[in-house]
């Protein structure tokens, strides 16, 4: 029995340390992310955007947007992107195989007719049925191909491309007009970039008019306002605290602008895992670190784009435990890398972050309640130790949320009314009270999932918030 009673000592205070020190960590990307943030903004004002792209000396954009039964919203992210500000760039929507009407729609709003159009096996792939143009937007192009997978679907897309860069886009996205040009103040800036991410804000509660955002606001529902305040937290100073360590190892699906033939050298996106985003960057950062070549993978807090989230609880769950398979999956495929001084701070300090952090965080929380109520309950730790656990780990927690509402308050202010503010905060509070360990519940048992080799991706029912904000 003392032997049990020590060992659930032990594991209360190294539970509690965890806490602390992660905290303490999220804390530190805060004062960074703040610091490369405004770093940020100097440079953006120093480019002169509109000045530098009347030069001519930027590259060339293929936007790849990969689409499976998407037909609530296919229409209006498809004419957002025709409507960007940018001069030089085509767009290509790839139908992977979708069951609904995407592509009959496509057809109908565009006035698209099949074309002959050369494309090389760069990245092997499935096969492509057509490929339609269109005389009205000349710049926009359809590939209908036989259902892969979302990867499958980018690596088609890139097979047809035809510009420099490639920028990949979620078809439930929508871009802000001018993010093409603050993107490519990054590979303008220093030509060895490879990869660059942007900030995703959360859609639902905006609204829209002919493919752009007209007014800023949060969402209605609960499950909308706790995303809106997560997004804030994991974009405005999760990734930007990384770009300010040059160790950035996720650019989101959803908006990330490559290189093309960097990304064709690595040979595209893989199509075996539903973490194909996270682990193509961490595949460029092997691929450029072993062979000893210059490059940089950035983040940039400004560009926007603008994402549908999940509005039921089954849905939401589902992408949760599908992005803690990608993050198991992207870092054992890829474990050489940790504790590899080949890698520098990739290795010793991102790598080791994101697996003992973002990766075992679900395991300790839930194990850490447990323990917790076991311990209290045969009087192993006294009942003023577990109220300051958990009010220590709560607190600090809330700290973090009520950190990233106010740092965007600093620097973007993307939402005008001090309504929308006030939601935000106290959302921040409401995040740690049930949503956190319903949340970790999720990535856990996508940990559990990743282990019994399950590589679904999961259905993902859309509302089609573009269209019906308009």
């Amino acid at each position: 029995m003392d032997v049990l009673f020590r060992t659930l000592l032990v594991i209360n205070v190294l539970i509690f340390f965890y806490f602390i020190v992660v905290n303490l960590s999220y804390i530190s990307l805060i004062l960074f992310s703040y610091i490369q943030t405004r770093r940020s903004k100097q440079e953006s004002s120093i480019f002169q955007l509109s000045g530098l792209f009347d030069t001519r000396l930027y590259n060339s954009i293929s936007i790849l947007s990969p689409a499976y039964n998407e037909e609530a919203s296919i229409i209006e992210s498809t004419r957002a992107l025709l409507n960007l500000e940018f001069s030089d760039y085509e767009v290509i929507v790839v139908n992977d195989g979708s069951k609904d009407s995407t592509l009959e729609k496509l057809i109908t709003e565009f006035g698209l007719k099949k074309i002959d159009r050369y494309v090389p096996v760069s990245i092997q792939t499935k096969k492509i049925k057509d490929i339609y143009g269109s005389k009205k937007y000349p710049n926009l192009f359809v590939v209908d191909k036989y259902n892969g997978g979302k990867a499958d679907a980018l690596n088609s897309g890139i097979n047809v491309s035809r510009k420099d860069l490639i920028c990949a886009v979620d078809s439930d996205t929508l871009l802000e007009p001018t993010v093409l040009q603050q993107m490519l103040m990054a590979f303008v800036a220093d030509p060895t970039t490879v990869a660059v991410g942007g900030v995703v804000r959360v859609a639902n509660g905006c609204k829209f008019d002919l493919g752009e955002v007209s007014e800023v606001h949060v969402p209605k529902s609960f499950i909308g306002r706790v995303q809106a305040v997560e997004y804030l937290r994991a974009f405005l100073f999760g990734r930007t605290g990384w770009d300010y360590f040059d160790s950035l190892l996720i650019i989101s699906g959803a908006f990330g602008v490559f290189d093309r033939k960097s990304v064709i050298k690595v040979n595209g996106y893989l199509d075996d895992t539903v973490g194909e985003d996270m682990e193509l960057v961490v595949r460029l950062h092997r691929y450029y670190r072993d062979r000893k070549e210059k490059y940089r993978i950035r983040f940039l807090p400004e560009p926007v784009c603008w994402t549908e989230v999940p509005e039921t609880w089954k849905v939401l769950g589902r992408q949760r435990n599908r992005w803690q398979r990608g993050l198991a999956d992207t870092l054992w495929r890829h474990r050489g890398m940790m504790l590899n001084p080949k890698y520098g701070r990739l290795g010793f300090f991102a790598m080791p972050f994101f697996f003992f952090v973002e990766l075992l965080s679900p395991v300790v929380e839930l194990g850490g309640y447990i323990v917790l109520a076991v311990s209290l309950w045969l009087g192993v730790i006294n009942i003023q130790f577990a109220l300051l656990f958990l009010t220590a780990a709560i607190l600090l927690g809330m700290i973090l949320s009520v950190l990233s509402v106010l740092m965007e308050e600093l620097t973007f202010r993307r939402y005008d009314r001090l309504s929308d503010v006030l939601i935000l905060i106290l959302f921040a509070f409401f995040e740690n009270l049930g949503f956190r360990q319903m949340h970790a519940w999720w990535r856990f048992r996508g940990m559990i999932d990743f282990m019994k080799g399950d590589k679904k991706w999961g259905e993902m029912t859309r509302t089609g918030t573009f269209s019906s904000r308009r």
